[in-house]
């Protein structure tokens, strides 16, 4: 019956996981509060009833005595004693939403004297009850308050495991920002709070491997095991990761970073060796399971990487692109093509498919090139990088697009409108600065850093914006039962969606130069004629002369997870309708 509840439990806190915390997160902070405070209680009651003297166990003489007297057995017991301090290093998932001083003070003040007064509790009670050390801590809660305690613990339960589900929401997403995960679809659950997010492929690998450890082993011993190797293998990578940041971030002695490293690996090493001990008793399950994703990460950024060289020492000439002319030998129609390419400087080969196959082209081209960079968030002053690739003739630029790790890019519809107020921007920048004219020969590779925080700020151009509301008059029909018609409109009232029409123009000033005036005109007529979005659809393949084992992972492994992964247009909220794909071969 217990292995049943903690199914049903699992299966609806993972069912419930698309719905979003910010409804039910305003309890989460109570439920623990309840918790510790209970918990503080239980074992304050303990200590005073059954045991006083068990407070001079805080004297670190007992642990000396206690391994003086245990040997091997005591440092074995190590692996067991990770379980009192497991759970709380879920505090330090929620870094993202609070600063760490209000998690120090809060964890050294409010979480460790509770846990310490508990545990002494427990030691108190079973001093008196060896026979109960199986289960101490339900048998050490008095009979009149071992319901609530039951049902507070439950709840506690619960939200530590929330806690630990959006901190790997979290950590995935960021790892798909740094190219370090395949594309999945990242579902932003609240308008209004920011970061949170929800992954519906890891929720459901997620609760499938929780059932599977939950009914396979049956066992919270095992459990444990597993869970305390886990969390001591963390502390024992986080304190070199520190070391790291001591010397490169801090910039401080390398000796200090020394001394850092040997004081605590001193400490972990010990827990660290003793829970080895348990891998055959459950602890091999993270190892496994680390080591099946850090394999997944592996080859994807592997194969990722192969394509980018690929991209990178195939890139179209520039001298070729020049030689063709302002017309580059085919018709120049109306509108703006975005050509989304990984290359932050050059043309990718998949350009010359289209000039080479194609009779006709667009008027505007934008080679649009999105990057995540090493840090948490981009200012919206910082975002976009804009340059030009050939000479003013070609209307021909190159927008790089940065975001954080952190950052959200949201389906708003205004990348369009920014793009294009950020090239008007840098047109008039390029006239006005002479450091950005250059000779044809360096043009590509110059980029300026053009602030667009929203639309109605732009200055250089007249701009007027005109939003509607589209209601359920506009897409249910009237052939459509009532029953219909009232939820669509339910759905629309709790799901505004509004169109946004925005329209350039130019202001009618005598002194701006003609050249910019042409091309900046030339720019709006393309904005108003329409936009399409054009990517490559790419298939990677090793080359015939690799090694059985690059073949495998190239032609199999990696094959595998882009073809199951989110598609680059889906990931980029590229719309559909305004899409074109070019189909190309990367041979690495």
């Amino acid at each position: 019956e217990l292995l049943i509840l903690a199914c049903v439990i699992l299966v609806g806190l993972f069912a419930l996981q698309h719905f979003g915390t910010h409804k039910v997160a305003v309890m989460f902070a109570p439920i623990i509060i309840v918790w510790l405070i209970s918990i503080f209680a239980v074992g304050l009651y303990n200590v005073i009833h059954w045991n006083p003297k068990v407070i001079s166990a805080i004297s670190p003489l007992y642990i000396i005595k206690y391994f003086r007297e245990t040997g091997k057995t005591g440092w074995i017991s190590l692996g067991g004693l990770l379980l009192c301090i497991t759970g709380t290093e879920a505090m330090f998932a929620d870094l993202g939403h609070f600063t760490a001083l209000s998690i120090r003070l809060a964890f050294t003040f409010f979480v460790y004297p509770c846990l310490v007064v508990q545990y002494m509790g427990q030691a108190a009670y079973l001093s008196k009850n060896l026979d109960k050390i199986p289960n101490s801590f339900y048998d050490s809660i008095p009979e009149p308050v071992f319901w609530p305690v039951f049902v507070v613990a439950t709840l506690s339960a619960i939200v530590g495991s929330q806690a630990i589900i959006t901190a790997t929401f979290s950590i995935v997403k960021q790892c798909h920002s740094l190219g370090c995960f395949p594309r999945v679809k990242v579902v932003h659950t609240s308008r209004h709070i920011y970061g949170q997010i929800y992954i519906p492929e890891i929720n459901w690998i997620l609760m499938i491997l929780t059932l599977a450890i939950t009914i396979g082993f049956q066992d919270t011993t095992l459990i444990g095991n597993a869970y305390g190797l886990a969390c001591m293998t963390v502390m024992f990578i986080t304190t070199f990761l520190m070391a790291l940041i001591i010397i490169f971030v801090w910039y401080k002695s390398i000796f200090l970073a020394g001394a850092f490293l040997l004081f605590f690996l001193a400490i972990e090493g010990v827990y660290l060796s003793a829970a080895f001990i348990k891998v055959p008793q459950g602890g091999w399950v993270p190892l496994v399971l680390s080591s099946v994703f850090m394999v997944v990460m592996y080859i994807w950024h592997y194969g990722t990487r192969k394509k980018y060289n690929f991209d990178l020492h195939n890139k179209v000439s520039l001298r070729w692109l020049l030689g063709l002319g302002p017309s580059l030998g085919i018709v120049r129609v109306p509108g703006i093509g975005l050509i989304y390419s990984e290359l932050a400087t050059g043309v990718p080969a998949i350009f010359s498919h289209f000039v080479t196959n194609l009779p006709a082209f667009h008027k505007v081209l934008v080679f649009v090139c999105v990057k995540s960079v090493p840090v948490p968030y981009v200012s919206p002053e910082e975002r976009f990088l804009i340059g030009r690739v050939c000479p003013r003739p070609y209307r021909m630029y190159r927008c790089i697009v940065r975001y954080g790790y952190k950052d959200v890019q949201r389906d708003d519809g205004d990348f369009e409108n920014q793009l294009i107020q950020s090239i008007a921007e840098f047109i008039q920048m390029e006239a006005e600065e002479p450091q950005f004219s250059s000779s044809e020969s360096s043009l590509d590779g110059r980029m300026a850093v053009i602030s667009t925080r929203n639309v109605e700020s732009n200055t250089n151009l007249i701009i007027s914006v005109q939003e509607e509301d589209i209601g359920s008059s506009s897409s249910i029909q009237s052939s459509k039962s009532l029953t219909l018609q009232s939820l669509q409109s339910v759905f629309d009232e709790d799901n505004p969606v509004r169109r946004r029409q925005v329209r350039f123009q130019l202001p009618s000033d005598p002194g701006m130069d003609p050249a910019v005036r042409e091309e900046l005109m030339d720019l709006i007529q393309a904005k108003e004629a329409g936009i399409a979005y054009i990517m490559g659809h790419s298939y990677v393949k090793a080359r015939r002369s690799s090694s059985f084992v690059k073949r495998f992972m190239i032609d199999i492994l990696y094959s595998f997870l882009r073809k199951n992964c989110r598609g680059p247009s889906v990931a980029l909220n590229i719309p559909h309708i305004s899409l074109i794909e070019v189909g190309m071969i990367y041979y690495v």
